[in-house]
């Protein structure tokens, strides 16, 4: 008899192991994904084709100096036009966060958000720049919403 229970509980045993492995690798790619850099906006800290890891959400905790990733702006500051389904879909751009809200508007990007001297940038917004010499940027396109940002790079994984 004890025999047979250990038989009748095998199955659900393991169908309760697969059950959480499937559902921790559901939740994991929900909190992350892997990007893949294009172009040299970012070098020397990344290069063309450097895959990085990003922890998806966190914009209640970006700070200054983090590296983020966030969606394509159009000209105007506005995001992708129609909003992609997928992140597959949409075009992705990394940058580093120069200030934040409430920070004082960087002189470098004053221009480029038609700041004037002492500003601070708006709520809901960031400046973000380039590592490289030839960034488009904050400096080009003006302040990024933050509603655009997919999340914060984590570390490099090639």
């Amino acid at each position: 008899m004890q025999h047979l229970v250990i038989s009748l509980l095998s199955p659900a045993v393991v169908a309760a192991v697969v059950a959480g492995v499937v559902a921790g690798v559901v939740a994991a790619r929900r909190r992350f994904v892997v990007v893949r850099v294009a172009g040299t906006s970012m070098v020397p800290t990344y290069q063309p084709g450097d895959r990085v890891l990003i922890r998806r959400g966190g914009r209640a905790v970006l700070r200054r100096g983090q590296v983020v990733v966030f969606r394509r702006l159009q000209p105007g500051g506005a995001g992708s036009a129609g909003r992609a389904s997928g992140l597959r879909e949409t075009e992705w751009l990394i940058k580093r966060v120069a200030a934040m809200p409430g920070d004082r508007v960087p002189d470098q990007v004053a221009p480029g958000v038609r700041a004037s001297p002492g500003d601070v940038v708006p709520a809901g917004r960031l400046v973000v720049l380039g590592d490289g010499p030839t960034s488009r940027d904050s400096r080009h396109w003006g302040y990024l919403p933050v509603s655009e940002v997919l999340g914060v790079v984590i570390r490099r994984l090639s």
